[in-house]
């Protein structure tokens, strides 16, 4: 068993708060919609997050639009399903939020990241052996999380690897699951027990 310390773990520690501010729908007390939904997510998406769902069946109209936005995004973008984790898991490390980085290793891993790529996602883009395209969309997460801007430097690379339609979807990406760590680290819900598994094999020290 590891513990959180043999874990990866940003330098300030994972964003978290010592109160459950919105708790999730019980699953016992949720009705008929909200359950098949969450097994039409959890079947067909493969999603493990069901605290995740839960959390956002306490409003059903903005889950509905939420899954209708970010499903266009993650897991039917136009972006190469790589790229997007990377994205998403550097996000969620910039965030220091533990249940997005969580959910996306196992998402990330199921999409073809190699534990080695995952375990230097903390290490930003200037880490070894990210080739040019992956370093782009790293420095992309960073410039925009930090400065909520792309440096031109960075713009001029994106531009000479991704279409315009994709800069978008790229930009999108990053912003909109900027804002869902927000939601998930102020919530405080905890990750499923499935996800701390993967989370455990994948990014144990």
């Amino acid at each position: 068993m590891h513990t959180e310390d043999e874990l990866l773990t940003p330098t300030k520690g994972w964003q978290s708060t010592n109160t459950m501010h919105i708790a999730p729908v019980s699953p016992e007390n949720a009705n008929l919609l909200q359950r098949i939904l969450l097994w039409a997510i959890e079947r067909f998406g493969k999603l493990k997050a069901a605290n995740l769902w839960l959390l956002m069946m306490n409003n059903m109209r903005l889950l509905r639009g939420m899954l209708g936005f970010a499903s266009k995004l993650m897991p039917f973008g136009e972006l190469d399903r790589r790229d997007t984790e990377l994205a998403i898991l550097r996000v969620a490390w910039l965030c220091r939020s533990r249940y997005e980085w969580g959910q996306h290793v196992d998402i990330g891993t199921r999409a073809g990241l190699t534990k080695e790529e995952i375990r230097r996602i903390p290490e930003g883009p200037n880490a070894s052996d990210w080739t040019p395209k992956q370093r782009l969309i790293l420095k992309a997460c960073d410039e925009l999380i930090s400065d909520h801007i792309v440096a031109e430097d960075t713009w001029s690379g994106l531009s000479a690897e991704f279409s315009a339609r994709h800069q978008v979807e790229l930009l999108m990406l990053i912003c909109w699951y900027q804002g869902l760590a927000g939601v998930l680290n102020s919530s405080g819900i905890p990750l499923d027990a499935e996800l701390e598994k993967t989370l455990k094999k994948y990014t144990a020290r």
